[in-house]
């Protein structure tokens, strides 16, 4: 491969790499920080890629939809829709525990990938939503400059949501946050309304979700049903645990690693396995990715960046 391919190729691993980033922090904020196990991700990551997609490209008699909107406002409606998803669930969910609010996350994200499959008339059903716009391609073409230009957008809008994730983990909400993972009851008696800042956090990590997905969306130019599979979520924990939960610098960590390994895994099984047999070796990249997430459990429990832990020390009087 010539340095040309090479860029190319690069500037596409980047791009997805940073969407999955923004996706992995929406994602930390609600574990991480705040304890809450959402297994239903891809749900949420559905809804943004779809309201974006329905909202801004052109008009087509296939389907509803097709308002040809700007990007940046599609973006900020997909936001705006998987956030209020987030808060319909949190209300009815969120007062679950552990392994119930998994399985009813997991179940909501299902409905979601069935209802993208079964709603042709609003969301093409298995045939997707076509002709997504890409931002700046009418300046720049459908080439390496293109793809270097989504870069720098999509990492501008990965810059922003880190900052503004920073500010407020490290704020008393943030705070609050953590008291809420600890020990929600010793929170309450401190006067902490535990459930509304789950909820809050849930809705805000739900938001970033949602960004994420239309930033997918818009690169890719064409989403189906089968881009929102449960192996998206089992994908988006890995870069977590990988990373290490609790830690912003941690999550976008992982998100770049995961997908590293999940491309130079699928690139070396295509190269070894034959050709009749690569649809069913694609499954040895999900047993390779829990291979990599075992080891990391058992070498670093925390991640590569896990969430630094402070140390109070007890001086003894002299």
């Amino acid at each position: 491969m010539d340095l040309q391919g090479v860029l190319s190729y690069a500037g596409f691993f980047l791009v997805f790499a940073s969407c999955f980033a923004i996706i992995v922090l929406g994602l930390n904020l609600q574990w991480g920080f705040t304890g809450l196990f959402n297994v239903g991700v891809a749900g949420f990551v559905a809804i943004g890629a779809y309201t974006s997609a329905i909202l801004t490209t052109p008009p087509t008699p296939e389907r509803l939809g097709g308002f040809d909107w700007p990007v940046a406002a599609g973006w900020l409606a997909a936001m705006l829709t998987s956030g209020l998803a987030g808060l319909l669930v949190g209300l009815a969910a969120l007062r679950l525990r552990h392994d119930y609010l998994a399985i009813t996350t997991f179940g909501i994200a299902v409905v979601v990938q069935l209802a993208a499959l079964n709603l042709t008339v609003l969301t093409g059903g298995p045939f997707g939503v076509h002709f997504i716009p890409k931002p700046l391609q009418g300046w720049l073409g459908t080439g390496q400059e293109w793809t270097l230009a989504y870069l720098a957008l999509v990492a501008t809008l990965l810059l922003l949501a880190y900052v503004a994730l920073e500010r407020l983990v490290a704020s008393p909400w943030g705070r609050a946050l953590r008291a809420v993972r600890e020990d929600e009851e010793a929170a309450a008696a401190l006067g902490k309304r535990a459930f509304v800042l789950r909820l809050q956090s849930f809705v805000i990590g739900s938001a970033l979700m949602g960004l994420g997905g239309a930033a997918y969306a818009h690169f890719v130019g064409f989403i189906a049903p089968e881009d929102f599979l449960p192996i998206l979520t089992f994908q988006l924990w890995a870069m977590l645990i990988v990373g290490g939960s609790g830690n912003n610098r941690g999550a976008i960590l992982g998100a770049y690693l995961v997908w590293g390994f999940w491309a130079v895994a699928g690139g070396a099984l295509r190269g070894v396995v034959p050709q009749a047999e690569q649809a069913r070796a694609a499954a040895l990249q999900v047993v390779l990715i829990g291979v990599l997430i075992a080891l990391m459990l058992v070498w670093r429990p925390r991640g590569l960046l896990g969430e630094q832990v402070a140390v109070s020390r007890h001086v003894e009087p002299r």
